[in-house]
């Protein structure tokens, strides 16, 4: 504990059963003289407590003034008591004066003084109405996108540039690092990817045909499985269940490494942790995607040509027929070159919020959960911004 006074904080100049504390109480002209002496520590304040108490009852609003001149040796246990007495005293309507003490004692009041009624005064403070906390909160969050946007070029410019594994001395690339990152991120999507996309196919182709059998155009639905799949549904689904599956693991990885403080040791090493733990899960991301898409678009065809077959008498023969009139090129371009921007914005909120993580497993399990909610967002966002451009320029 801290101690201050007159004395060294030692108290070697001072002996504490030699100098026990005392305070005395004396009106003089309308003022209350409270005189402090002797040693104001952890160890000696228990002997004079009930003598400030029975002071701080018998007053009655009268103006004090508490003398500390003749007190050789105080910590923050002798600072509190007599902040306590001043509260107590300053509650009851009387004006509080305080003499005698050094600088170093006036540092030490005045942080009591702070901690005690600074704290009360947060408490009491009125909350703003609801307007102004919805505001607050758009502000905040406002200011919350501009950090997030900056980490997030950051990261987009140290990858656009290289790999930069040493800080300032150079590039490296670690071809081990990518593969290992495609096999775990591509590889290992394939089964929930193909799965999912060949459910979503036989819903959309079951869907289409059910409402197109009311119109005797049961062959239409071939157009609409093809043109939906290889356009919008086909790299959306496969964003989205990248960016559950794979964003998600590289937060909770870069989290978990931030919090066990693996990432300053890069630092410490000369390494860049960009250029080591995210430049290879953005490449192998830009390629495991696009990949990925077109599997789910052969998945997709594959449930919408076993369910049209099934429910409209659509044999695969006619089914591959009527889809080669009904898409070309560009309808499987169109959704393919929206993949590397989907994986890039996945890869890179993930990465920022990674970063992000605290020292805590609440902030880790907050940091994944907003990684994928973003990531999600902004996929969906950027794919109905694709679409309104191919309507722009007729694509």
């Amino acid at each position: 504990m801290l101690t201050i006074g007159k004395r060294d904080a030692s108290g070697a100049g001072a002996s504490e059963s030699n100098h026990r504390p005392a305070v005395t109480a004396e009106e003089r002209d309308g003022v209350l003289e409270c005189a402090f002496t002797g040693i104001w520590t952890t160890r000696t304040v228990s002997l004079v407590d009930a003598d400030m108490r029975g002071i701080e009852a018998g007053n009655t609003g009268k103006r004090v003034n508490l003398d500390l001149a003749g007190i050789e040796k105080m910590d923050t246990a002798g600072a509190w008591l007599i902040d306590r007495m001043a509260q107590s005293m300053e509650t009851k309507g009387a004006e509080i004066t305080i003499s005698g003490k050094s600088e170093v004692a006036d540092i030490l009041l005045n942080a009591i003084a702070e901690a005690t009624r600074g704290g009360e005064q947060k408490i009491e403070d009125v909350q703003p109405n609801l307007l102004i906390r919805f505001l607050e909160a758009i502000g905040r969050g406002v200011y919350e996108m501009r950090d997030d946007f900056l980490a997030a070029m950051n990261i987009l410019g140290s990858t656009i540039s290289g790999a930069q594994m040493k800080l300032g001395r150079g590039y490296s690339i670690n071809p081990a690092a990518i593969f290992n990152q495609i096999d775990r991120m591509g590889v290992g999507a394939i089964p929930v990817v193909t799965l999912m996309s060949a459910i979503v196919g036989a819903i959309v182709a079951q869907q289409g045909a059910f409402q197109l059998s009311y119109f005797g155009a049961d062959i239409f639905v071939v157009d609409l499985v093809g043109v939906l799949v290889l356009r919008e549904m086909g790299v959306l689904l496969t964003a989205i269940m990248i960016a559950g599956r794979s964003g998600s693991a590289i937060t909770a990885e870069i989290g978990s490494m931030k919090m066990r403080e693996e990432i300053d040791a890069l630092k410490v090493i000369g390494l860049n942790p960009i250029g080591v733990l995210v430049f290879p899960r953005l490449v192998a991301l830009m390629v495991a995607l696009p990949c990925l898409t077109i599997l789910a678009n052969f998945a997709a065809l594959g449930g919408g040509m076993v369910t049209t077959w099934a429910y409209s008498d659509i044999p695969p023969a006619a089914f591959l027929d009527r889809l080669q009139t009904a898409i070309d090129f560009s309808t499987l371009a169109a959704g393919l070159i929206k993949a590397p921007f989907m994986a890039l914005i996945i890869g890179t909120i993930a990465s920022v919020e990674g970063m992000k993580v605290g020292g805590s497993a609440e902030s880790l399990g907050k940091q994944v959960t907003s990684s994928v909610v973003k990531s999600i967002f902004v996929v969906i966002v950027l794919d109905g911004l694709f679409a309104m451009f191919y309507a722009a320029i007729d694509f």
